[in-house]
């Protein structure tokens, strides 16, 4: 299961925090450690698979022929709706896009989730910071993707003018990092 992480306690780097927190729990942070090093193996499709909410992205992956893709070195940054997040779209779409015939349009929408590279969440706090309050990110599929902070939590606006609250981040794979979203993008 992914943790939440604050984005503010990321951003500011609070080692206060964290080194109060290491004391109090050595024990089950070492126990954590071990974990994570463990999830770390996994790549960004055998992470999706084994949460338990991303099983429309799984399939919508499978459909796309991007297994071999999201399973290769990376790095790759994925922002990942969650099933809730693909749920919200208009009845049908789901089904419509996995057929066959719409892979291109799929692989588009799945692209266009996908950045080259590792963004973590305190970098991507940085350039939000940094470009004025909103950053932009060049996705895999070509498109743009804008980010900005709504408090603590980093949004994202895909191209059709939707905006998306990440709220899991920092998920370490093997190949990239995973940001879980409440949204699914589109590319226009």
């Amino acid at each position: 299961m992914f943790k939440p992480v604050s984005l503010k306690a990321i951003a500011l780097g609070t080692a206060a925090v964290l080194s109060a927190g290491t004391i109090m729990t050595a024990a089950p942070a070492l126990a954590d450690h071990h974990k994570a090093a463990a999830k770390a193996q996994s790549n960004i499709v055998q992470a999706a698979m084994g949460t338990g909410m991303h099983n429309t992205l799984v399939a919508a992956v499978k459909a796309a022929g991007l297994v071999d893709t999201l399973s290769s070195p990376g790095p790759f940054t994925i922002f990942a709706p969650t099933d809730t997040a693909f749920a919200k779209l208009p009845e049908g779409t789901v089904g419509t896009l996995v057929k066959p015939e719409n892979k291109t349009a799929l692989t588009n929408i799945l692209t266009y989730h996908a950045v080259a590279g590792e963004v973590k969440a305190a970098d991507l706090i940085a350039l939000i910071n940094s470009s004025g309050g909103t950053a932009t990110l060049t996705t895999v599929a070509g498109g743009t993707l804008s980010a900005r902070l709504s408090g603590d939590t980093v949004v994202i606006t895909d191209a059709a003018g939707r905006a998306s609250a990440v709220t899991t981040t920092d998920v370490d794979v093997s190949n990239g990092v995973i940001h879980v979203t409440d949204g699914v993008f589109l590319p226009g």
